[in-house]
């Protein structure tokens, strides 16, 4: 097999994150950069002594903090006056998967031209996006690795996904401390993300023998340190763990991509707004026993780093079954996830998107045809307890 390992972004892991920061900014020689961030990161303690350690450091820093969640296409343009006001040399990306996002379109956009709906086009090309600094305050997306972000086309309502290796971050800072204040139900949700990035990678078509092993590490610290987290925030070494966790998962993006539960999370995310890393949980079981008869020995490796055991010479359906009881188990009863049904949401209305999951861009790196009927039969398991 013939296969390629990318991570060009620069890893630093800080307990001081202004010094930190001004660092890079100072080796980079970066004088002027545009904040991307929200209202309210904007304003945590750990993030305002930074911005004061950089201005007392003689770097001229402005803020840009309209991001919302899910970001629309229009908060890229609105961002991109900012760093033109500003008239900034670099982005500092604070947040989660959403800051990120707007961030890294704002860099295609100065750079490229043109509005960022139009890089949708994988034909489009893309420039190299230098001077991008990434710090996220989630354990889940990723983003800080990643060569993806998602935006929301205003006109369709539709989550829109670009793909731009040029465009990644040339640093991502990961300061634990920024996590610890993270609510239970945010902290299982960020890394039920991460743990489906992990695991729908390791499903991927894409996968190759290294991916494979970073996968299998990524869900085994998930597995022994989220409940932790979730159960105690002040637990720094969790905290950490699940750090350090997400952010592998998010490099493999970039190298595997992940498959159809993705696809749902997005189609559902933007049409009902069920928060991506539950859509991503919700899906996870029905997408392993989807994939189970093609890849059964992975499906069930991923059962075992959950905990379970399986009878001997017990047939591949039920090693599958028993692999996706053991994700359901760490979902609802270790880590306390609220039910699909809190939502509610109807399952006939669910089914109404199978064809556009089966129309998703991650679909296609499903081990398996993804077509309507197979969009339906995900469907109809989505969120099963």
């Amino acid at each position: 097999m013939d296969y390629k390992m990318l991570q060009p972004v620069k890893v630093v892991c800080s307990d001081d994150l202004g010094a930190s920061l001004l660092d890079i900014l100072k080796t980079e020689d970066y004088e002027r950069p545009l904040v991307v961030t929200d209202s309210f990161v904007s304003g945590m303690p750990r993030v305002t002594d930074a911005f004061h350690h950089l201005r007392d450091g003689g770097v001229d820093l402005a803020v840009f903090d309209q991001v919302k969640s899910d970001p629309q296409s229009g908060t890229v343009a609105k961002g991109l006056q900012a760093f033109n006001a500003h008239d900034a040399d670099s982005i500092i990306a604070i947040g989660g998967g959403s800051s990120m996002d707007v961030a890294r379109g704002i860099n295609i956009v100065r750079v490229n031209g043109g509005e960022i709906l139009e890089y949708t086009d994988p034909a489009k090309p893309i420039k190299p996006c230098k001077g991008m600094i990434s710090i996220p305050t989630t354990a889940g997306t990723g983003s800080e690795m990643s060569n993806a972000l998602v935006v929301t086309d205003e006109a369709t309502s539709r989550k829109m996904t670009i793909l731009a290796d040029p465009a990644v971050s040339e640093y991502a800072v990961l300061d634990p401390d920024l996590t610890v204040s993270l609510p239970a139900g945010m902290t299982i949700a960020c890394g039920l993300d991460a743990f489906g990035h992990a695991a729908e990678g390791y499903l991927s078509h894409l996968s190759s023998p290294v991916t494979d092993a970073i996968c299998e590490k990524v869900m085994f610290l998930l597995y022994n340190y989220l409940p932790r987290a979730v159960h105690n925030g002040e637990d720094r070494e969790a905290r950490e763990r699940v750090m350090v966790a997400a952010d592998l998962a998010g490099w493999m993006l970039n190298n595997t991509g992940t498959i159809v539960g993705h696809s749902i999370a997005h189609v559902l995310g933007s049409k009902y707004h069920i928060v991506h890393g539950d859509a991503v949980a919700y899906a996870l079981p029905s997408v392993m026993e989807f994939v189970g008869p093609v890849r059964p020995g992975k499906v069930r490796e991923i059962g075992q780093i959950l905990g379970a055991t399986y009878p001997e010479d017990a047939p591949e359906e039920q090693t599958t079954l028993i692999a996706c009881r053991a994700f359901k188990d760490f979902r609802d009863r270790m880590l306390g996830m609220h039910p699909f049904e809190s939502y509610g949401l109807s399952r006939e209305e669910l089914l109404t998107n199978a064809q556009a999951v089966a129309n998703e861009r991650f679909a296609g790196n499903t081990p398996r045809t993804v077509d309507q009927q197979a969009a339906q039969v995900l469907l109809r398991g989505f969120g099963s307890r």
